[in-house]
């Protein structure tokens, strides 16, 4: 049965929902500008998107935001197969989505991309000798982890938190897209089930921190930070176990994420917390595909789109 695509200039609303990665307050904060709706028979795809023109053209091309936002289903169908969605009428030349993490993608031939770690109370609990020694001793000098409601987190956290993040973007060479401003952060701290987990040093200090939040089935420990000044102790570390126990608490896995690129140390680190592995999917889907032809630079290239190639 083939499928029809329709762009919705709406600022993602009509694929919004109370799950964090496709709330009003994160696509606010991501700036989507649209949705993209897929209709199949019986079943609805919705998803948000980001429109951008694309440089030296008139034609615009779509990505989802970030994280794993996905689509917002309706119905219960098999996936769609993308060659037998029409997209003529949204003015797309490709689309780029990341998928809700867990289950089958809605759409056919799908991406592998990372391997996300995940630490499941429906599992034995992992962690390594020597990071229970460290979470001990920060413990023992009196590092201290607390857990609070976004929403109300006040001035002294949301800045510790906005310190030690910069600071470690700073510090791993981070790419610009990752330098959020506190706008940003201030626009998903509304957002529904969204927390800060905070360990402090024995001088009160904000030494480490992430926001944790509840999307698709998951605990989603989404962007952290550890302060310059305390690096040296790990104590993200003690934000990760008292995370750890948070999951457990909700009776939800609770979803590391993964490295930068496959083995690297941050992927490493957080093998150390995970006991099981869940892929994550993407979908680059070509709208139209005499514009993409004639916009991509020639010979071969695994960036998508192709004309986007840095």
């Amino acid at each position: 049965m083939k499928a029809r695509a329709e762009l919705i200039e709406d600022a993602g609303a009509a694929a919004s929902s109370p799950e964090f990665f496709r709330s009003k307050e994160f696509l606010k904060a991501e700036r989507a500008t649209h949705s993209l709706r897929i209709e199949c028979g019986t079943e609805t795809l919705t998803a948000p998107l980001l429109i951008r023109e694309i440089e030296g053209s008139d034609l615009v091309d779509g990505i989802s935001p970030y994280g794993y936002p996905g689509f917002e289903v309706s119905g219960d169908s098999p996936a769609i197969d993308p060659e037998e969605i029409d997209f003529s009428g949204t003015g797309l030349v490709t689309v780029f989505v990341r998928h809700t993490l867990g289950g089958k993608p809605p759409l056919t031939g799908a991406t592998a991309r990372n391997v996300c770690l995940l630490s499941d109370p429906a599992l034995p609990r992992k962690s390594r000798p020597s990071d229970r020694r460290q979470v001990r001793r920060n413990a023992e000098s009196g590092y201290e982890v607390e857990i609070i409601d976004a929403g109300t987190a006040g001035a002294h956290e949301r800045a510790g938190f906005f310190r030690a993040y910069t600071e470690t973007m700073k510090r791993t060479d981070a790419a610009t897209r990752y330098f959020f401003d506190e706008d940003y952060f201030n626009a998903i701290y509304a957002a529904p089930a969204t927390r800060i987990a905070i360990a402090r040093d024995n001088g009160g200090v904000v030494a480490a921190a992430s926001i944790a939040t509840v999307s698709d089935g998951m605990l989603h420990y989404y962007l952290s930070g550890t302060a310059d000044s305390n690096l040296r102790d790990s104590p993200m570390k003690n934000v990760l176990q008292a995370l750890i126990e948070l999951g457990e608490d909700l009776e939800l896995p609770l979803n590391l994420g993964g490295g930068i690129t496959a083995g690297d140390a941050l992927e490493e680190f957080k093998r150390g917390f995970a006991n099981r592995e869940e892929q994550w999917f993407t979908s680059e889907l070509i709208c139209n595909k005499e514009a993409y032809e004639a916009l991509s630079p020639a010979g071969s290239t695994d960036f998508f789109p192709a004309y986007r190639t840095p």
